[in-house]
């Protein structure tokens, strides 16, 4: 939501006015995360600027089924923050919400930022291995499986200084290895998908490899 072009495509996939669409915001792969949370007001204040008429935040990690179930089915769109990578797909397993995705994205939009797009992958390759690393020594847990929800692989953050390892030469070498189809987008770039169409939409850098 970084530009009105992203939230342009975001309308076009739900569908109906901002003023009539309800948002159920997943905080919680920032939980695991320990770094400066800037970053995570400002998604939330990108949010909040859209005039969405009810943004709600859910943790499925901090709530039971029956209170955090009924909030999600509420939603039009189910936008999960970034994080944590491994934090997020632990709690989308253990919340048993991987088994009802399908069938709630019949109806809804599912949005992603940074971990929460990478959980859409086959697996978590794209992910921080140091914050892989750090999740495992802390928790004790480890996993590489992703949602599976799109075919290919999504790398966000692309030539961000904050992120050492979202540059083309690293990417190319992953993409190697995967053989797959790697989008890689900048924090002004998303990735509209539907029907298996895939569009890249935004006012930044990209790279398909």
């Amino acid at each position: 939501m970084s530009n009105q072009s992203i939230a342009d495509a975001l309308l076009e996939l739900i569908g109906k006015p901002a003023a009539e669409t309800i948002i159920a915001f997943i905080p919680t792969a920032m939980n695991a995360d320990t770094s400066n949370k800037v970053w995570f007001i400002n998604d939330l204040l990108n949010i909040k600027n859209q005039g969405f008429k009810f943004t709600d935040i859910v943790d499925i990690s901090a709530l039971e089924e029956n209170i955090w179930l009924p909030r999600i089915k509420a939603a039009d769109v189910l936008f999960f923050s970034g994080g944590n990578s491994s934090h997020l797909m632990r709690w989308i397993k253990e919340s048993k919400l991987d088994k009802m995705l399908p069938e709630l994205l019949k109806t809804k939009v599912y949005a992603g930022i940074s971990a929460g797009s990478i959980v859409t992958n086959p697996k978590l390759t794209m992910s921080s291995e140091s914050k892989k690393v750090y999740y495992e020594e802390t928790t004790g847990y480890r996993s590489e499986s992703g949602l599976g929800l799109v075919e290919f692989y999504v790398r966000p953050h692309y030539n961000s200084p904050l992120f050492r390892h979202a540059r083309k030469e690293y990417i190319e070498e992953i993409a190697k290895k995967i053989k797959k189809t790697v989008y890689a987008i900048d924090d002004q770039s998303a990735l509209k998908v539907m029907d298996g169409k895939v569009e890249v939409v935004g006012e930044g850098e990209w790279l398909k490899i």
